[in-house]
């Protein structure tokens, strides 16, 4: 079982959702970065996501992109991400690449899978790679014991789902709103019914992102979701604060609110029964 399998698991056995947070590296600086990240984690952040900078970022909104704009402005390097990920995956947490394509096919497609898991990372996000182009990253996070998460939408049909799912490791992203990202007032009325229809081709965990911005609305989407995937609210915090320190406190006072909302909901709100832990068998 992986470190990401083990996470959402061990959430599970507590009866609540995976905390998921995300800041692009370099932003406001690699230290910054990495410094938020940590104290996120400490503040209840399970499994982190290392977003690397790129200039033409289809389905970040402009939170998302104004932070990968500057960290880009600032020389930040792929080579500065995987040091991020060095740093953050050092205090035991899983962390997780999110990245478009193009990146990873410059760097080089074996060279960047081998680096990412000396690094200590587990994994990569790809929103704009689907499985049937993928066979060079199939093949390479599979020999580096990575894991691989794929995104659906609500749009997706039901054989995209089941073919999207099957060639998913750790879990499946499902992107609850049609649209780039960005923190909402409320979340999607229709990411219930795709968590459903998930989980009907799928026993991965479903982690739902896109929207989710304060305590109340990670409890929502916990409710229904393994696990709760913020992203523009973190860039938020440090897009906003006075300094990086400031910007930091404010990082993980979030992460402490959402932590309370992935634990105010009922073990039944999923339909799922806790999963066992590593070495127990399901009953």
């Amino acid at each position: 079982m992986s470190s990401l399998a083990t996470a959402f698991a061990a959430a599970r056995s507590e009866q609540r959702a995976a905390l998921v947070g995300y800041l692009a590296a370099g932003f406001p600086s690699v230290g910054g970065a990495v410094a938020a990240l940590q104290a996120m984690v400490a503040a209840g952040v399970d499994i982190v996501e290392v977003g690397l900078p790129y200039s033409d970022p289809l389905i970040d909104g402009p939170t998302i992109q104004t932070a990968a704009h500057a960290a880009l402005a600032a020389g930040t390097t792929t080579k500065d991400v995987l040091a991020t990920v060095q740093a953050v995956a050092a205090v035991g947490v899983p962390v997780l690449v999110m990245t478009y394509w193009n990146p990873i096919e410059r760097y080089g497609v074996q060279r960047f899978a081998t680096d990412l898991a000396s690094a200590g990372g587990v994994g990569l996000i790809t929103p704009d790679l689907i499985p049937e182009e993928a066979g060079d990253w199939l093949a390479a996070s599979a020999a580096a014991g990575l894991d691989r998460i794929f995104l659906v939408a609500p749009s997706s049909t039901d054989a995209r789902l089941r073919l999207t799912a099957a060639h998913c490791r750790g879990f499946v992203y499902a992107t609850s709103v049609m649209g780039v990202t960005g923190a909402r007032a409320a979340t999607s009325l229709r990411a219930p019914e795709l968590v459903a229809r998930v989980r009907a081709v799928s026993d991965l965990p479903v982690g739902v992102g896109l929207g989710v911005s304060d305590g109340a609305q990670a409890a929502e989407v916990a409710s229904y979701a393994d696990g709760v995937i913020v992203g523009s609210a973190f860039v938020r915090c440090l897009l906003d604060a006075g300094s990086p320190a400031a910007g930091v406190r404010a990082a993980a006072d979030l992460a402490a609110d959402l932590a309370v909302g992935v634990r105010a909901r009922s073990v039944h709100a999923t339909g799922r029964e806790p999963s066992p832990q590593p070495g127990e068998v399901a009953g």
